[in-house]
Formats: C-alpha cells, structure tokens, sequence
C-alpha cells in the first residue's frame, strides 16, 4: 500500500511531448551552437608569409586603377582565313569569324505541362502541398487544446485511475488527424525519363585535313551572233533537213525500216560508249588522286629520299622498298618477262606464265603504271603462259608476246578487248618449243613492222606484218658442233640446239647473240644463215640472259643458271670479268646512265648491284628484298629515267625498289673543272678497266 500523499508517476501525454519537443527546439535556436575546443588559436592573428619575388608596391601604385574592357569578340579566334574565289579569280579574305565560345552545355528533360505526365506530376504536388498545410492546421488545434487543458490535467493528477482510457483516445484521435488518409495513386512509367545501359569508350578526336589546289585553268571566248549569222544556221539546218527528206523518198519502205533501226542502234551505242568514256575517264583521274592519297609517304620517297647513311658506308649502297604490284587473277602465275614503255616512262609491261613445265596453264599480259599501284591499267588473258615480251620503240602501244605453244602474239593497246591484233598459228610457221625471247627490229625496206624470236626448236624466226598477216622467215638455225652423225645414204643427222635468250648489237644492225641451253652463245649475223660468227664456251648450264652494253659496243654480258654473271669482249673468247653469285642467276640488266653500273637476280631472293668502277671484285650491294625465302626472283629491269629498279618473283609479285646514292655515283667536280658527261665518258670509264684485265691476260 502506497502512502495517500504518493503520487501514481503516469505516461507523459502525445501533447505534452510535442509542447516539450517545441520547447527544447527554441531553446536550442537561441543559444546557438556550441563552440568547440580550440578557438583561441583562430582567434589569434596569423603573420603574413611573402612569397621573395613578391612586387613592393607603394601606396599610390597599390591605388592606381586599370581598366579592361571586355568585348564578345573571341581573341583565339582567327583573323586571316581567306577562300578562292572563282568569280573574281583571287583569294579574298573572309570579313566575318565566328566569335562564339561555348563554355557549359547540358542536355535537360523538361516536360510540357498539357501532357499527361505534366498533369500527374502537378496532381502529385498538389497532394504534398495539402498534407502538409493539414498537418499544420491539426498542430496548432493541438497546441490550443493544450493550453486549454494545463489548468484541468493539474488538478486531476490525484484523481482516479478512469482518466487514463480518455487520454489513450485523445490521442489515437490526434494521430488520425496528423496523418491524412492519401487515396492510393496507380504507378505510370515516365517516357521522357529513359536511360540505356552501354558501355562509353573513348572517343578518338577527329581531325580535319584540308589542303587547296591551284585554280584550273580558264579561258575566255567570246563571239559576236548577229542577224545575218542566226539566219546563215537556221538556212543550213533547213537544206540538211530537205536533204534527208529526198534520200528517204528514194529508199524503199524495207530499207527504209532497217535503216532507221541500224541509225537507232548507231545512236544508242555511240551515246553509250561516249557515256562511258567520259565517265572511265574521270574514274581514272579520281582513282589515281585516291592512290597518291593512299601511297603519300611511298610517293615522298621515290621522289626526295636519299638514304643519308650512305656517307658513312664504306662504298656500299642499299635498295629502298617503295610500291609492290601485284594482281589477284594473276596470283599463281609467276613473272616471266618485264619491260618498260619507252614513252611513258612509269608504264611496264608484266608477263605472267610458269616455269614449272609440268604445270603448266594460263598466261597474263597485265601493264601498270607507277601513278596507280593498285590495280593494272591493262589487263589481257590468254590461253598460254607468256614466255617473253617486248614494247615497240615508234610504236609504244604495240606489245609481242612469245607463248609457251611456240606462238607470239601482238597486242595493240589502242584496242582494250583481249584478243591479240596479230597471232601466228600452225600454218603459219610457229615456234614447237617454248619462245624464250623477242625483239622489235626496225622496219624493213617496205616500212613493215617486224621482229625476232628465239626458241627451244634451234630456230630464230623474223616476223614481218604484211597485209594484216604474220609472214615468218627462219634467219639461222641452231646446230650444236660436232654432234653430226652420219647415217646410211650418206645422210647426216644435226642435233638441233636450244636457243634460250638473244639480243642484238646497238649499232652494228646485222649481228646479234644467242645463248643455249648447252650454255655456249653464238654471234650470229642476219646475213649468214648456215654458220656463226662465233662462239663461246661460256658457262656449264643454260644461258638465261645475254645483253650488250648500252654505251661500250665492244662489251656484253651473259647468266646462268651455273650461279655466274660473265662479262665479256665480244673481239676475246674468255671473258673479262667473272662473278659467283651463290645461286642460280635468273636474270642480269645494265643501269642505263653508268656503263660500269648492272645488276642481277639470283632464285635465293636477292638482288645484286655491281659497280666495277667502284668494286671490280664483288657487289656492293646485297640484299633480300622478297618477303619469303622460298620465293624466287626471276626478272629484274631498270627504269630509262629514275633511280629505279623492278624485280619479278615466281608469285607473281613486282617489286620497285629505290637505288641508294652509292649505287649510282657520279664523277665528282674538280676545283676549276666542269665534269663531263655524255656517252664518250661512260666508254672511256669502261675500257680503263678492261685495259687492265687485258694487261694481265697478255703478261700470264
């Protein structure tokens, strides 16, 4: 039992917690917040610290004011850009620059307010705004009923325990009125608010390349139409038309109909082909403008590059990489021949057959031009692999063929279908082996084109072009010496040689050299058909090249596949120089501007470069320069102008390749002294080194 002065400690009611709540929140407010340790050393004045460079100003200069004037005009932005213009035919300046500078940019989502998402989100705001002024209005009844009631809850503390369940209503009855009941809202989706989930990368800048070309060229025409000459047109057009009239008069109705037909076919094939021309023309110029994009920095090389280390070689040079030439229809084909146009001086010619004779199939005849690497200008197919080929010197359009058949064939590229212009055949004397070599020869007594072939048959054939047809001549036929058998009757039996490679004297017309396949070259003349000037035992296998020199008459140059290059005095039958390359030499060339300067080929891949002015001895350049060791070279040729070279390989790839400085030195300039030049000079450097290897020849 309680004593009667105690009193029953009670829950605190819902109104006097929030009055109490009130209370501690305005204290709160008017004391502030509290000050933490360590605001003695804040409060402290804290020493400035200068920085040494720091300007000393005074107290005038410190008040001193600038002005700076701000404009909209963008400093940054350019003053001098100027634009062609063709109306006037000079560059202008452009008078307006674009001053603005975007400094902040954000994409929003705003929403208009007649849409129905509008008018949700408005509906939703309105509720939250009415909840909250209700929930004020039942707070401050709250607070007055409080206040009421203060004076009454003091005198019934010591009342009985009945008061108890009237709070406990009093106050469900409050909560009620704090929380309003909301109506449940069904969800909708928002389609403006949509987001996509990827992955963001870095973007890479983009550049803008621009460069300006020079105006193209104009020309003004004016004319003068008076009356007189309107009226002379207008009466020519009225006499062609009358014309036309009276022919058709004459023509029956049947020849009237075909006539009007054919002149209809006439019409749409001209209008086609015009058509076209015009647009293979422009196709032509883009493709090239597109290529010389593509190929910049190859096309900066052949044109400026000297390779700079060659001042530090001890004499020895190097072969730059520049444009590989290659086609897809002519990807198992191997490079048989090459030749370049004695005109156009970046156009060469590529044979493309095989020399595996047990698989042998189909030949290309493809012409690129150093402007386009991409893609042949030319393009002819024919059913046997092209041996050998040869471009007219008057006639640059004109290409011979030698076939693998035993044909030749010649190409006019005037006319772009692929059939050849003139083809020898059975009847008309062809080749039964394989033509290893043509050559153009100058036109004969009645201005006929002709030509020469050699082949495995022991026959060297002159072609002449008479009426449209091949007419054939056998000029002298191959016999090996002493190989004559005498059988009964008295018959003898010659066993034929196999010719493989010729070529004929620059000046003297009538005498020219064959090599053989016994590896023995015979000097031959036009004018004697049953015996040889000459000849040589020059090397143990087939002779795959034979070539004059293009400046000294005297000298020429053979290969082998017995891995030598030989040169020689055609007046001496042991040759003068000798070189072992290591391996199978397919092919030798002369430089056209040094009479010293040649190179060769060899089946291992590389190519070699010899300057017996420099090194009498050995190469002086070395060097791989097919992509794979299995790959073989076959041909190589140098261009008539450019330090350049071309090689062929049995992938059926070309190769241009840049000479380095040392491999086409000049004579150097002497203090007071101009340096010659000219083809005296180029046979002067020659015969001193032959002087020499005679000298020792005639003391041994």
């Amino acid at each position: 039992m309680l004593p009667a002065s105690a009193k029953v400690p009670h829950k605190p009611s819902r109104r006097q917690s929030i009055s109490m709540g009130r209370g501690t929140r305005k204290r709160d407010e008017d004391s502030g917040t509290e000050v933490g340790e360590g605001t003695d050393e804040w409060t402290q004045s804290k020493a400035t610290v200068r920085p040494p460079d720091q300007l000393e100003l005074t107290d005038a200069e410190l008040k001193e004011e600038f002005t700076r004037i701000l404009t909209a005009n963008n400093p940054h932005a350019p003053q001098n850009i100027v634009t062609y213009s063709f109306k006037e035919g000079t560059y202008k300046l452009i008078g307006f620059v674009n001053q603005l500078a975007v400094h902040f940019s954000q994409v929003g989502n705003l929403i208009p307010k007649d849409s129905d998402e509008g008018r949700r989100q408005h509906y939703r705001d309105e509720l939250v705004a009415g909840s909250q002024e209700s929930a004020k209005v039942v707070i401050s009844e709250t607070e007055n009923l409080e206040e009421d009631e203060e004076p009454k809850e003091l005198e019934a503390e010591a009342g009985s325990q009945t008061d108890v369940p009237a709070a406990g209503a009093a106050e469900k009855v409050t909560e009620e009125l704090i929380t309003p009941v909301q109506p449940k809202e069904r969800m909708l989706t928002n389609k403006f608010n949509f987001s996509e989930r990827a992955s963001q990368t870095f973007n890479h800048r983009l550049r803008d390349r621009e460069c300006q070309m020079e105006p193209p060229p104009r020309t003004n025409f004016s004319a003068t139409a008076n009356q007189w000459e309107i009226y002379d047109a207008y009466v020519e057009e009225l006499e062609k038309q009358e014309k036309t009239k009276e022919k058709e008069k004459t023509k029956t109705p049947v020849a009237k109909k075909t006539g009007k037909m054919a002149m209809r076919k006439l019409m749409s094939v001209e209008s086609q082909s015009d058509d076209i021309t015009k647009v293979s023309q422009a196709a032509k110029i883009v493709e090239r403008m597109v290529n010389q994009n593509t190929y910049d920095d190859i096309a900066q090389d052949f044109k400026y590059y000297e390779d700079a280390a060659d001042e530090y070689r001890d004499q020895e040079g190097t072969l730059l990489p520049l444009w590989k030439f290659q086609n897809d229809k002519a990807k198992r084909l191997a490079v048989t021949a090459l030749c370049w146009n004695p005109k156009y001086r970046d156009l060469f010619a590529v044979g493309h057959g095989s020399y595996d004779f047990m698989k042998q199939s189909r030949g290309m005849l493809l012409l690129y031009s150093m402007k386009n690497p991409s893609f042949p200008e030319y393009i002819f197919s024919s059913e046997s692999g092209i041996m050998c080929l040869d471009m007219h010197v008057d006639h640059p359009y004109l290409v011979v063929v030698g076939h693998y058949d035993g044909n030749v064939a010649i190409y006019n590229l005037k006319k772009p279908h692929s059939q050849p212009s003139f083809r020898s055949s059975a009847k008309s004397g062809k080749h039964t082996e394989p033509v290893w070599q043509v050559k153009w020869q100058k036109d004969d007594m009645d201005q006929n084109l002709n030509f020469f072939s050699v082949s495995s048959d022991g026959r060297i054939v002159s072609w002449t072009i008479v009426k449209s047809e091949l007419v054939h001549t056998d000029v002298i036929k191959l016999k090996v010496e002493g190989s004559t058998m005498e059988v009964s009757e008295g018959l003898q039996l010659h066993t034929m040689g196999c010719g493989t490679a010729f070529d004929f004297h620059k000046e003297i017309d009538y005498m020219f050299l064959v090599g053989t396949e016994e590896g023995k070259i015979y000097k031959c003349s036009k004018s004697y058909s049953s015996q040889f000037l000459d000849t040589y035992d020059a090397h143990n296998m087939a002779v795959d090249a034979v070539s004059w020199n293009p400046f000294h008459t005297k000298v020429f140059m053979s290969c082998s596949s017995d891995w030598t290059v030989k040169i020689w005095d055609h007046t001496i039958k042991t040759p003068m120089f000798i070189y072992d390359l290591n391996s199978a030499v397919g092919d030798v060339a002369w430089a056209p501007y040094s009479s010293t300067v040649f190179a060769a080929v060899t089946t291992d891949g590389k190519a070699h470069v010899f300057d017996l002015a420099i090194n009498k001895y050995e190469a002086i350049c070395n060097q791989p320069v097919v992509a794979k060791k299995k790959n073989k070279i076959t041909h190589v040729q140098f261009n008539p102008i450019h330090p350049i070279i071309i090689v062929g390989d049995d992938r059926g790839h070309v190769t241009c390749l840049k000479l380095s400085p040392n491999l086409r030195k000049m004579p150097k300039e002497k203090k007071g002294q101009e340096v010659q030049k000219g083809p005296a000079v180029e046979i002067a450097k020659l015969d001193k080194l032959l002087n020499l290897v005679r000298e020792v020849k005639t003391k041994t």
